[in-house]
């Protein structure tokens, strides 16, 4: 994480809490909610009283340019300052800010209810490590969320998120949250915008945190949403994409390899009559070429996977685990070497039988291209294996590069 510029600390208006005496910490990221931040403050601790917990609320302001620190202060809350903007870094900066044994996290524009705080503490008292509430499966103000995201965005986001992190949670960016200081540490989150909200469930299951998914009320906002549609919808499905190597590359990669090669090995011995039509050496150009890409995309996904590889995360990820523990780089070589020699050979018999031909006309395109483009994609995995032996020198599991 870039080295972070330290943030003024405003000091609190209450009694300062001895550490190690605070259960919870109320936190939320402040940009210009003068409107809603004193209700928000006042219902956090109208909870904790109410509970009986011993908590504080934490606003972590990002830059406001209105009253919504002093009007936060007033109200009870310690205010803490983030100078670098983004929804993530509010957030990184309150929690880091935070005493608690746990962490109830939620916006200031009035959306969510902090009086439901208890609700949000019990299953971590019970054992879970992380609650995330559910806007669709409870009380929806109306109007409190876009028809486009409320129909279209969230719900598309949250299927992508679940198909390729293998988790069941239906609100993915549900911004209401609460969980452990050992399962905030374990998640090691680092994104500065809204795609911290991503980060966070793609983290919980990486980490195999205990999550718990409850129904919440969601509430018009008050003031200005700072969300911005397509802009952070696409940085979420961005971050999304970043972190799967395996829907990024091994999948297509894959895909396209054996679609391409079976394409070519068809039609390598001529045109093919299917249903009447004619498929012909236009075809097989079409099925080397996603060969070829597909060969590449595979190995790149090989080699993001290594990069992006850590201690943490490494028992969500056997094939990484299995190749940093066994690969060697005469393996690669090896195989590398066999897609170069066969290719070498069925394109040298080409050029061997017009030279012995005399140098004349020889009808053997589809051979010879078929021989070089199995040539090409073992020159591929040569030097894709080079690097990834570069890349993964000392970097073994249980140990950090």
């Amino acid at each position: 994480m870039p080295e972070r510029v330290m943030p003024e600390v405003v000091v609190e208006t209450e009694s300062r809490v001895a550490e190690g005496t605070i259960e919870v910490s109320v936190v939320m990221p402040c940009l210009n909610e003068a409107e809603s931040i004193g209700r928000c403050v006042e219902k956090a601790k109208k909870a904790l009283k109410k509970s009986g917990l011993k908590g504080e609320v934490v606003v972590a302001d990002n830059g406001s340019e209105d009253e919504s620190a002093a009007i936060a202060e007033a109200g009870g809350a310690r205010v803490v300052r983030e100078a670098r903007r983004g929804y993530g870094s509010a957030y990184m900066r309150g929690i880091e800010a935070a005493r608690g044994r746990y962490i109830v996290m939620g916006d200031a524009d009035d959306t969510y209810d902090f009086g439901e705080l208890e609700r949000f503490i019990e299953p971590l008292r019970e054992g879970y490590d992380f609650v995330i509430g559910n806007r669709f499966h409870g009380k929806m103000a109306r109007g409190a969320m876009p028809t486009l995201h409320r129909y279209v965005g969230n719900p598309i986001l949250s299927a992508v998120l679940r198909g390729m992190f293998k988790t069941s949670i239906g609100d993915a960016h549900c911004g209401m949250r609460s969980f452990t200081r050992e399962a905030y540490e374990k998640m090691a989150l680092q994104t500065t915008g809204m795609e911290f909200a991503s980060e966070m469930v793609i983290h919980a299951a990486r980490a195999k945190l205990k999550v718990c998914e409850i129904p919440i009320p969601y509430g018009r906002r008050a003031g200005e949403s700072k969300l911005r549609t397509f802009r952070d919808g696409w940085r979420h499905l961005r971050f999304m994409f970043l972190y799967s190597p395996d829907h990024l590359f091994i999948i297509p990669g894959v895909v396209l390899f054996v679609l391409g090669f079976a394409i070519m090995a068809a039609l390598v011995g001529g045109p093919v009559m299917i249903h009447g039509r004619r498929f012909d050496i236009h075809f097989m150009l079409a099925g080397g070429f996603l060969t070829i890409v597909g060969v590449q995309v595979l190995c790149l996904g090989i080699l993001a996977k290594a990069y992006s590889f850590t201690e943490h995360f490494q028992k969500d990820d056997r094939l990484i685990a299995w190749l940093l523990r066994r690969f060697k780089l005469e393996w690669g070589l090896l195989l590398g070497g066999i897609g170069f020699v066969a290719g070498l050979l069925v394109a040298g018999d080409v050029v061997f039988r017009w030279i012995a031909s005399g140098f004349g006309e020889l009808e053997a395109t589809r051979q010879l291209f078929f021989g070089l483009v199995i040539l090409v994609n073992g020159i591929q995995v040569i030097f894709s294996s080079f690097l990834f032996s570069m890349m993964t020198i000392q970097k073994k599991p249980g140990k950090r590069s």
